[in-house]
């Protein structure tokens, strides 16, 4: 795959680190114009190029990747007016590398092979940091011969590659993975609020968490906001936050899985969502808890 044609949507925080990765492996990469990219200037310097509407993008590309925010933006891109599906060409790749509905991915999936191309759904773990290391986790839904056929495009911008079954199966471990990663941050940010009110110094109640059943990678994320109100060690917006659980409550709904913790997990985002405004970050979590204080414990 190392001749291919690519095309981008979605320059993110995420996808500027994969975009970046692609074009340093040597890829011809175009990308969409978009008002919510990152700044492309090192991008264009590298040699990328744009394009101004999704159709034109695929017009031109042998392998397209999708990292935009959710379901109702990657149905946009492929069906809307100006969609990639009004000029995909005959075999051409389409990655989505985006957090989305399973049922939904299933359906994108199936108007992609109607047009002739061919889909694997890819959602990631891990942040921005490592979207600019190259070092992402992947989780594929796919067919197995072409998930083997882009694993070498993938390994450009990723570490650990985990082929999670058929399609959809990417976008549905990415939800389970998502609401176990933030019920804990949401669990501990919790607890730190009451620590907080307590009285608790903020050193102790990290280090016996640290030495504990509270160790881990969340803790690490949210290490920094409980210290010292930084909430620079998880860049993620509480907004995408509730959106993953929103994606994974409905999820649970259709499987008639249990979901209490989940509605609970839902409603712990949503209110800080509208208690700080979409733009807040989920370590912000701690500080808008302590805030609210009983008034912030909420259902789905």
């Amino acid at each position: 795959m190392t001749s291919l044609r690519l095309g981008m949507i979605g320059i993110g925080l995420m996808g500027h680190g994969i975009a970046t990765n692609l074009v340093k492996h040597g890829h011809a990469l175009t990308v969409l114009e978009h008002p919510g990219n990152q700044p492309l200037d090192a991008l264009l310097a590298a040699g990328a190029r744009t394009a101004a509407t999704p159709a034109a993008l695929a017009a031109e590309a042998d392998v397209v990747i999708l990292c935009v925010t959710g379901s109702p933006q990657v149905e946009a891109v492929l069906m809307g007016e100006q969609g990639m599906l009004t000029a995909l060409r005959p075999g051409t790749i389409v990655i989505d590398c985006s957090t989305s509905i399973p049922d939904s991915t299933l359906r994108m999936a199936r108007a992609v092979q109607q047009a002739g191309g061919r889909f694997l759904d890819a959602p990631m773990t891990r942040t921005p940091k490592e979207a600019a290391e190259g070092r992402l986790n992947l989780l594929v839904g796919g067919d197995a011969a072409l998930f083997a056929e882009c694993r070498p495009l993938l390994a450009c911008f990723a570490e650990n590659i985990t082929h999670a079954g058929g399609i959809g199966a990417g976008h549905g471990m990415k939800l389970l993975h998502n609401y176990v990663s933030l019920g804990t941050v949401a669990l501990i940010a919790e607890a730190a609020a009451c620590a907080r009110r307590a009285g608790v110094a903020a050193d102790v109640f990290v280090d016996v968490l640290a030495k504990g059943g509270g160790g881990g990678v969340a803790l690490e994320r949210l290490k920094p906001a409980i210290l010292s109100d930084d909430a620079s060690g998880l860049r993620f917006a509480m907004s995408n936050a509730q959106k993953d659980l929103g994606y994974y409550t409905q999820m649970a709904q259709g499987f008639d899985a249990a979901q209490r913790i989940a509605d609970a997990v839902y409603g712990t985002y949503a209110g800080a969502v509208e208690q700080g405004g979409v733009q807040r970050l989920v370590p912000e979590l701690v500080a808008l808890l302590e805030q609210a204080g009983g008034s912030g414990s909420s259902g789905g």
